[in-house]
């Protein structure tokens, strides 16, 4: 009901956003969840308070090109059962690839269980379900709209979904459930419930959160179906790319490993990342060095301020050794184009345009992977190829020690998740 998801929407509302149109499909064919008045009226609040529009059907006839084509994204509330005839789904799949969003949620994944493509872009579809109870969830990736809100390990109750199949190897997890932390579930010790992934040319987002009544008043949870919107509808970006085999340098409970070269610091807040203090500085990952490898970490600027990544330097107490004898990837809201973000600083700016459609602004969370095969450097931007640099100078080398930067006094930018995964060549 209106009056119970109101609240939930005024204490998600996110930075002002270009107006978007989002059809909510909330057809059953099998059972059918008594949430959904109240997810309607949440999503609708959401809309009212974060500049875009809700239409809300059950009519499967929606699903038209021609009408399909108003929305930015179309989300599935909990619908079950076969929802669409074969018409209605060449009309979603057309619509799907032609750059289209999807939200699938709770439910949504209790759908169209005989439409390989369906299931390809929910992610995985239902198998059970124990008794509604609270349950831990852990937070993979802090970068996304859709869970950078939340702590580390996010309590809540709900109906807690075991599906058919593991998503990870399609989609980017972004929460999965502690089995040890309630009853019933059947997936062990890898149950994705929140993803994200680049589908057949569209964008598709599912949670499996959804099923109370009671869920809709909730401003985290309502807060993590307004990222999942924002990025389907291409508002925000992320990096939705399946991601395995990564090893975690700095996952936000301490710096071991790390050494700080230079004057200031970084501070480790509450919400798990490091954030710079003073300088000019380098917190640098000493206990390893490098050669060919993909490094992942996420950033965020407070406003105007400055910092990068180094990268292919000799351990050193002196940041300047960084400078020197290795390369920044720079982060900087403003400056030279081969000094502002996704720049190799001082020597190749970034393809602007991808990088312009890629980034997020100060406020928001950022991803890189850093790509570094031999003396060839390549930069992704949440999840986009914006600088590709080849290394021709011998006084310098592209393997090494990596590090942070912290710029100086008046530039705050914020670390967190940051992985690395190294490469053959």
């Amino acid at each position: 009901m209106p009056g119970t998801a109101t609240p939930a929407a005024a204490a998600a509302a996110a930075p002002d956003d270009p107006p978007y149109e989002v059809l909510v499909f909330s057809k059953t064919a099998g059972f059918r969840h008594d949430s959904i008045d109240e997810g309607i009226a949440a999503l609708t609040a959401l809309g009212a308070e974060n500049n875009f529009t809700v239409t809300a059907t059950e009519d499967a006839g929606a699903f038209t090109a021609a009408n399909l084509e108003q929305f930015e994204v179309v989300a599935f509330l909990s619908t079950t059962g076969d929802v669409l005839d074969a018409e209605q789904q060449t009309a979603f799949e057309g619509y799907i690839n032609n750059g289209g969003g999807y939200v699938g949620i709770h439910a949504a994944a209790d759908t169209e269980y005989d439409w390989e493509w369906y299931s390809g872009l929910a992610g995985a579809l239902f198998q059970s379900h124990p008794h509604i109870q609270p349950a831990d969830v852990v937070v993979e990736n802090h970068a996304h709209d859709a869970t950078a809100h939340l702590p580390e390990v996010w309590q809540r109750t709900d109906e807690w979904y075991d599906y058919r199949t593991n998503p990870r190897d399609t989609a980017q997890v972004l929460a999965s459930l502690d089995e040890s932390t309630y009853e019933g579930g059947q997936m062990g010790e890898d149950h994705p419930i929140a993803w994200c992934k680049e589908y057949e040319g569209g964008r598709a987002f599912y949670t499996g959160g959804g099923h109370t009544a009671e869920s809709y008043a909730e401003p985290e949870f309502v807060r993590h179906l307004l990222g999942g919107l924002r990025w389907a509808s291409g508002v925000v970006e992320a990096d939705c790319r399946p991601e395995t085999g990564y090893t975690t340098l700095y996952d936000g409970t301490g710096t071991e490993g790390w050494a700080q070269a230079g004057p200031g610091s970084f501070s480790q807040d509450e919400d798990g990342s490091l954030t710079s203090v003073g300088g000019m500085g380098m917190l640098w990952y000493e206990a390893a060095e490098y050669e060919s490898y993909s490094l992942k970490l996420d950033w965020r600027l407070e406003g105007d301020d400055n910092s990068g990544i180094f990268v292919g330097f000799p351990p050193s107490d002196d940041p300047m050794s960084a400078v020197n004898n290795g390369y920044e990837i720079q982060i900087d809201a403003t400056d030279a184009d081969d000094r502002t973000t996704g720049s190799v600083y001082g020597f190749q700016s970034a393809d602007l345009q991808a990088r312009d459609a890629s980034l997020n602004p100060p406020g928001e969370w950022n991803t890189y992977e850093i790509r570094v095969e031999g003396e060839r450097l390549q930069i992704l931007l949440n999840g986009t190829l914006i600088n590709d640099f080849t290394n021709e100078d011998p006084a310098r080398s592209l393997q090494g020690h990596i590090g942070i930067q912290n710029h100086g006094d008046g530039d705050t930018v914020s670390f967190r998740n940051i992985r690395i995964q190294e490469l053959s060549l």
